[in-house]
């Protein structure tokens, strides 16, 4: 790394980099105890991991390379399952429910596996999470919430918590209704034999012994039973806070839905002596009509949905760009955040100024280093290109992109091909079911011709700006005081949509002759659909 990028990421308005800032300031005078700077993400593997899980993953780790840029502590990142979690409700989308069902209450690894694949619900889930993690090339340490608990990894701060119990209390119980208050106890004692987590009332505490008695939910009979080594799992709150002290987790972010309980945990640390970790909420995505989306409620749009249509260093970018600001998660945000990509990343390979190196996207998505591929084409002009085709046949397709760009083949351009893919299916399920042609009005065919005869004119190979330049002008010469009215003619009439590419580099990609006899169609009235 040299020193200006170094430089410039010590003075970035880069929202990754301003977070880093806090970890910077955090350790200028000393280093942490532990050795390195702990960034944490927690998922509750009581279903698959979504697309909320990704974006907090990215984002945490384009943090975590910003400090890394502008400091040289050691750093790593804990992807950390809830999987002592007791299992409250069955799932919907799981086969077996009926068996689950009778596991109701217990640790999530003491719950069989529904797809009969793993020994619990809780390692079927985190396997889950680890290939899903590996499959976009996380740098990260799996780390278990039972492992932790039964090993003895968390004992020293479960009996710090038990010493600081009342503290905890006075914390808790205020956010909490009068019914809860009455038996609420952080501890949740792990019943033996069955490994239920239990809603129990903590009727006395033996700090010396390092145990808890508690009145058994059930029978009434009162339990005495260590907080330590997996007998006691914390409410989620203060097991939240517990995991910050134990670990020394330096940074966590949370959605906007958890900032009175990220404030909680905060509070909670402070009471056990430790420091809380740095944090950032971001905005959490809407839906089409602007509503929160909701797992439960299955509106948005899903990762396995994105990754249908799109690449993942689409996705990528999505999540870096404005995580401040809450942004519509749609099918239709898809095309412009593929091209966005696009330029960033091309724009990456030539960049020489630090600072705009800093500022790119592509950089925070690639680690710094730009991807080595030539992508000629936008996703836009390989939309229109399936749409005017109208066909699925991604040979076909290629016909027209190796005329296009001399040399290209599937296999030489391995990512281009996927975009076509992605296209296909997007064309397929988005476009094609609303596209709408129109007949030219007699002074649009007018117009219509002269183009025809304008390109008829043009020569093979011509560079499609110049191609360009030849539409805007016989727009002009048909009076349209507004080209994009101009543009929006061509759409309807020739593609059956209301948006479309830029004219000139689609009828270079499409070809001058195959051009030409669209709008003779498009003139003789044929049906474009078919």
């Amino acid at each position: 790394m040299t020193a200006d990028l170094r430089d410039a990421a010590l003075n970035s308005n880069v929202w990754a980099f301003q977070e880093a800032s806090k970890l910077v300031k955090r350790y200028k005078q000393k280093a942490p105890e532990k050795g390195y700077v702990l960034f944490e993400t927690g998922y509750g593997p009581s279903g698959l991991p979504h697309i909320g899980t990704f974006g907090e993953v990215a984002r945490t780790t384009y943090v975590r390379r910003a400090f890394e840029t502008m400091c040289d502590i050691p750093t790593k990142l804990f992807c950390f399952s809830d999987d002592m979690d007791g299992l409250r409700k069955v799932p919907d989308n799981i086969p077996n429910k009926e068996m689950v069902a009778e596991h109701l209450g217990k640790a999530l690894t003491s719950v069989p596996d529904p797809f009969g694949t793993h020994e619990s619900f809780a390692h079927h889930n985190n396997a889950k999470l680890r290939e899903f993690l590996d499959g976009f090339g996380f740098e990260y340490e799996f780390k278990s919430s039972t492992e932790c608990y039964r090993s003895g990894m968390f004992d020293a701060a479960l009996l710090r918590l038990l010493e600081r119990y009342d503290a905890i209390q006075k914390i808790m119980l205020p956010t909490l209704g009068e019914e809860r208050r009455a038996t609420y106890s952080p501890f949740m004692p792990v019943e033996p034999g069955t490994n239920k987590v239990l809603m129990a009332k903590v009727t006395e505490l033996n700090v010396e012994a390092g145990t808890i008695v508690y009145e058994h939910p059930e029978t009434g009979k009162l339990v005495e039973t260590p907080v330590t080594g997996g007998n006691c799992k914390l409410q989620w709150k203060p097991d939240w806070a517990m995991r910050w002290y134990a670990l020394g987790v330096d940074y966590e972010m949370a959605g906007k839905d958890l900032i009175p309980s990220v404030e909680l945990g905060n509070k909670i640390v402070k009471a056990l002596g430790g420091t809380p970790p740095e944090g950032f909420n971001y905005e959490l995505f809407l839906d089409e009509n602007a509503q929160k989306i909701s797992k439960s409620k299955g509106n948005g749009l899903s990762m396995e949905d994105w990754l249908k249509y799109a690449p993942e260093d689409s996705l990528s970018l999505f999540m870096f760009q404005k995580p401040k600001t809450a942004k519509r998660l749609y099918f239709d945000v898809i095309p412009k955040t593929v091209d966005e990509y696009l330029t960033f990343a091309e724009k990456l390979k030539t960049e020489t100024d630090p600072e705009k190196i800093l500022q790119n996207p592509a950089w925070h998505i690639h680690a710094g280093t730009a991807p080595d591929r030539e992508i000629p084409l936008s996703f836009g002009i390989l939309l229109n290109l399936v749409s005017v085709c109208n066909t699925d046949d991604s040979a076909l397709l290629w016909k027209f992109i190796s005329r296009y760009a001399k040399g290209a083949t599937p296999e030489s351009s391995p990512y281009l091909d996927k975009l076509v893919g992605y296209a296909i299916n997007y064309y397929s399920d988005f476009v094609k079911p609303t596209k709408k042609y129109r007949a030219a009005t007699e002074a649009e065919q007018a117009a219509l011709r002269e183009l025809r005869d304008t390109l008829a004119k043009v020569a093979p190979g011509t560079d499609p700006s110049d191609i360009q330049t030849e539409v805007f002008t016989v727009g002009k010469n048909h009076n349209y005081e507004n080209l994009r009215d101009w543009f929006k003619t061509l759409y309807e009439i020739l593609l059956g949509q209301e948006q479309g590419p830029r004219m000139g580099s689609f009828i270079a990609l499409y070809g001058i002759d195959e051009s030409v006899a669209l709008i003779d169609r498009a003139l003789a009235g044929e049906d474009l659909s078919a």
